[in-house]
């Protein structure tokens, strides 16, 4: 019985990331194809005060009012890093699947990533709208564009340009300090796991978008990067972003864990345990000895949050490198245990170790393409 569900619950997951494929070849185009001009009756405050021109991340150059006071967000990332930036009262709107912090699901929200409600982001008057090229659509972009209102795109592809583009978002925002002050204490913490993993071999691992499809991730995309900095390195190299591969293969390769983000599977509504009795997976040794990675989705987002994500990854990938840390900080009573009950991510710097000067960022993809680890659109949660 267990079998034969696990089996039912792979075909409809299976259905539906075949009909989201479709749906991101149909709406995914390149945004490098100039934008209409501005209508004459803007639905944004930008032409009624003073204003300057910005240059966004994928080089358009845009203007916005010369203080923000109102935004709307079409993408989880950039809300949660409007948050980290202490910026959420800004933020009048965001899109329905922004859940984090828990209070960004308070805000009003104004549809999906790929189809949001232009009608109600232009009743809210925003004085920027802020997407994200990986999973909004240029069709978005030029509407928005010839009703007045502005669009900010964020493009990071590597962690390192993920913190980066934390730092243009608050200089657009006109908080530069408070950017520049939260990016040096992210750079710190990755700078500290890193320094603690790169003395060990990188686990072999898979990370697992979809399991059927069995759906991976390319190593030119953030979330490979991700890893290396955790201590790890995808066996997929494939020239997609999120490559289609076989059990066959993965079996040849036997990683030595299986990555998994909580959001992808529940929404596949599949229990990582019952991989051990479906055909195919139980061949592989990380499933036979139980080598699982499970993390938040915060791996799968270009937000700050990903640097927390980072951390938990490389504790489970390489206890050992945080178990002296770990002791020091226990008490008496907890000097056996090698991380807390809670799995706690934050990162503990020393000032005797000096950190790395650069980690090498993943090249950027020829192309951007929609991603699959929103839970209900299975956009990329970026």
């Amino acid at each position: 019985m267990q079998r034969s569900s696990f089996a039912q619950n792979l075909r409809v997951a299976g259905r539906f990331a075949a009909a989201f494929f479709f749906l991101a070849a149909f709406s995914s185009r390149s945004y490098a194809q100039d934008p209409p001009q501005p209508a004459t009756n803007p639905a944004s405050s930008a032409a009624t005060g003073p204003s300057r021109e910005v240059t966004d991340e994928l080089g358009r150059k845009i203007q916005v009012p010369q203080n923000i006071r109102r935004v709307v967000s079409l993408a989880p990332s950039i809300t949660e890093t409007l948050y980290a930036l202490g910026l959420q009262d800004r933020l009048v709107a965001d899109s329905d699947y922004c859940d984090y912090p828990p209070e960004a699901k308070q805000k009003q929200h104004v549809g999906g990533t790929i189809s949001p409600s232009i009608e109600t982001i232009a009743s809210l008057h925003p004085d920027v709208v802020l997407v994200n090229k990986g999973i909004n659509r240029l069709d978005t972009v030029n509407t928005l564009a010839s009703l007045g209102i502005p669009s900010y795109a964020m493009d990071p592809h590597s962690v390192a340009e993920i913190l980066t583009s934390t730092q243009r978002l608050a200089d657009l925002m006109g908080v530069a300090q408070a950017g520049d002050t939260l990016a040096t204490k992210l750079r710190r913490d990755l700078a500290e796991t890193h320094e603690r993993v790169a003395p060990y071999p990188p686990r072999r691992v898979l990370y697992i978008v979809w399991p059927q499809p069995l759906i991976s991730i390319g190593p030119d995309t953030f979330m490979a990067d991700a890893l290396r900095y955790s201590g790890a390195i995808s066996i997929v190299n494939e020239p997609q972003s999120w490559p289609q591969i076989s059990l066959e293969e993965v079996a040849r390769q036997q990683p030595e864990f299986l990555v998994f983000s909580g959001s992808h599977m529940a929404s596949a509504s599949v229990s990582i345990e019952a991989l051990a009795e479906s055909p195919g997976w139980r061949i592989l040794n990380a499933v036979r000895d139980h080598r699982y990675a499970n993390t938040s989705d915060a791996i799968e987002r270009t937000s700050p949050r990903i640097v927390s994500a980072i951390a938990e990854l490389a504790r489970q990938f390489h206890p050992e490198a945080f178990e002296k840390v770990d002791s020091r900080n226990a008490t008496p009573a907890e000097k056996t245990v090698t991380t807390d009950e809670g799995g706690t991510n934050q990162m503990i710097p020393t000032e005797s170790a000096p950190l790395p000067t650069e980690v090498k960022p993943a090249p950027k993809p020829p192309h951007a393409r929609l991603g699959l680890s929103d839970k209900r659109e299975l956009a990329c949660a970026r």
